[in-house]
């Protein structure tokens, strides 16, 4: 049973007079801030419009559920204020058919009812946050500024989307997502570049976007008719490395069956573009040199050379320094290739372009795997969810988040907080998380010695795959020395036996 107090009904001050019709943040204005209240208690219901008349927004005040239920289907609302428990037809109800019309509503339910079930069942299908009614003008003012804050955010996402993709194009719409300033000073220092023939090199995390930047580069260079050719200097051992990148002659080697034109050939007029340029060995960084230098290439096996014009975009999710200072990085291919130096900041250091972000992966996973069906929105709980993450595999971790939530999402309803999926070894956020709970019961240095020794055979074990089997190469990735590694290796029982050939090799 529903309990009003027409005497604590909102009301506003007759001295409360609207200086002027800007919001605060002074990209929106309220007169263009459509507002419905809807509740069947006369005098709490012209209370709110007062209210909202007031303060210079465009207001509609409806008394019965069943008037309100049809207005929200034909007409788009930015706000509307529910009574949750209306007669004839159910608050739930209008606000469900209101969502289901425009996910983008901000729908504050409105009740006398203090139960914590109906306010959460109301949540849970899509309000964006309730009232309990007796409330005050300053109640009423402070939610009314936050859903602004919300609309004003939203618009200008949206806006900044449009103008994104009226300046660049849709092939660049990934790459210049974001209104941090540290992206938008990346992303403006690459087109400044792009123009030239500089050798530009991209540091950043892992899952950034550097082969994204990398792209965008080459698009709007005067190389842009010719191949971006990409490798990943990471994912070939060095001998392979070098064929691919110099190209062979039939003969040179066992399987070398037809002569082959390397990938700087293939580039020849375009551009190159060198990922994990850091992770390439010491020998293929002294040939690549010499490319640099004199713009020369010599196959693998052939005694003639022959010159090549190319562009040279590398990266690198180390810190180039260190890996110069290191030895990793020899210090002259380094200047040469870092004529320009562009950093790309992780995402949890622009996470306001979090909301950018996820709406535009929603958006085209959307229409990739379900274009026929009606596309849900983010509510503003499951955005704050999206910004609290640390998101350690950056801006790819959201997308392949995204993707599979636009996957299982259900069609046409808000998208709330439980419906994100999170993965266990991504953006969990207990920090003990992956360690098992029977170490908890045991000594601390007992636990910490544990854990310690899982780490480092998990580690050894990966290190050792990565390098494929080459453990020169291995230690160099390690950065430790070759007996530091060899001294892992006996400590957990691994044979050294199955690395000698392929070390031997290199």
């Amino acid at each position: 049973m529903r309990t009003h107090h027409p005497e604590k009904a909102v009301a506003i001050p007759a001295s409360r007079v609207l200086a002027d019709s800007a919001t605060p943040h002074g990209s929106i204005s309220r007169s263009a801030i459509s507002v419905l209240v809807v509740d069947d208690d006369r005098s709490l219901r012209e209370g709110c419009v007062s209210y909202f008349q007031v303060e210079g927004y465009d207001v509609t005040p409806v008394g019965s559920g069943s008037a309100a239920l049809e207005l929200v289907r034909r007409r788009r609302f930015d706000i509307i204020m529910l009574d949750l428990y209306m007669t004839e037809v159910a608050g739930m109800e209008i606000l469900r058919a209101a969502l289901a019309a425009n996910p983008d509503t901000l729908v504050v339910v409105m009740t006398g009812n203090p139960s914590v079930d109906s306010n959460l069942e109301a949540l849970r299908a899509g309000a964006w946050d309730y009232m309990l009614k007796p409330f005050t003008p300053v109640h009423l003012d402070v939610l009314v500024g936050r859903a602004l804050h919300a609309i004003a955010t939203a618009r200008e996402a949206r806006g900044n989307v449009a103008n994104l993709v009226k300046q660049h194009g849709n092939s660049d719409l990934v790459t210049c997502l974001g209104t941090a300033p540290s992206f938008r000073e990346a992303v403006s220092l690459a087109l400044k570049v792009a123009p030239t023939n500089a050798s530009v090199m991209l540091c950043g995390e892992s899952g950034t976007g550097k082969e994204v930047l990398a792209q965008l580069i080459h698009r709007h260079s005067r190389r842009a008719a010719k191949e971006l050719v990409p490798i990943n200097c990471a994912a070939l051992p060095e001998n392979l490395l070098e064929s691919e990148m110099f190209g062979h002659r039939k003969g040179a080697f066992t399987g070398a069956d037809r002569d082959k034109p390397g990938l700087l050939e293939v580039a020849n007029a375009g551009t190159l573009f060198l990922d994990e340029i850091t992770e390439m060995s010491q020998r293929l960084q002294a040939k690549l040199l010499r490319v640099l230098q004199d713009g020369v290439v010599r196959r693998v096996g052939a005694e003639s050379q022959q010159t090549v014009d190319v562009r040279f975009l590398s990266a690198t999710n180390r810190n180039p320094q260190e890996a110069v200072t290191s030895g990793v990085l020899r210090e002259d291919l380094f200047y040469r290739l870092r004529v320009v130096l562009i950093k790309l900041p992780p995402l949890r250091e622009r996470v306001q372009d979090i909301p950018l972000l996820a709406s535009h992966f929603l958006s085209y996973y959307w229409d990739r795997h379900r274009p026929r069906e009606a596309m849900p929105k983010f509510t503003s709980a499951s955005l704050e969810l999206l910004r609290s993450k640390p998101w350690r595999g950056n801006v790819r971790e959201l997308q392949n988040v995204i993707e599979h939530l636009a996957v299982l999402a259900e069609a046409g309803q808000p998208i709330q907080p439980h419906n994100i999926p999170f993965y266990e070894n991504g953006t969990g956020d207990s920090p003990d998380a992956s360690i098992p709970p029977s170490l908890f019961e045991e000594g601390y240095h007992a636990a910490r010695e544990k854990l310690v020794s899982n780490f480092e055979k998990a580690y050894l074990s990966r290190i050792v795959d990565r390098a494929g089997g080459n453990m020169s190469k291995a230690a160099r990735l390690a950065s430790v020395d070759r007996t530091t590694l060899y001294r892992l290796i006996e400590r957990y029982s691994v044979s050294r036996d199955e690395f000698a050939d392929a070390d031997t090799a290199s």
